[in-house]
């Protein structure tokens, strides 16, 4: 089983794995309808994940201006998938390091 599908099974669960980086349960939460939880885990550790994860939470959020700043910080182009296309490649990515 591929990393992606671990980690999407997980989501059955109430929390996420306690391996995971910040980014990773910003995006676990994220998944699981937690916006505000999501955010928070994406600002604790300012680097390029997290502020790839927050870049994603605010183009979710549609605060466009905002979410520009934080692709400049994630060193990523903005982002013009779909946000479950763009969920998909940040956990991949993220996964993958």
């Amino acid at each position: 089983m591929e990393k992606i599908d671990l980690f999407k099974t997980s989501l059955q669960e109430t929390y996420p794995p306690f391996s995971l980086s910040a980014a990773l349960q910003a995006l676990w939460y994220d998944a699981k309808g937690d916006w505000d939880k999501a955010h928070d885990l994406a600002q604790e550790k300012e680097d390029l994940a997290g502020n790839w994860v927050h870049a994603y939470l605010h183009r979710k959020e549609g605060d466009q201006f905002n979410a520009s700043y934080w692709y400049r910080r994630a060193q990523q182009p903005v982002c013009s998938l779909t946000l479950e296309e763009e969920w998909e490649e940040i956990t991949q990515a993220l996964l993958n390091q």
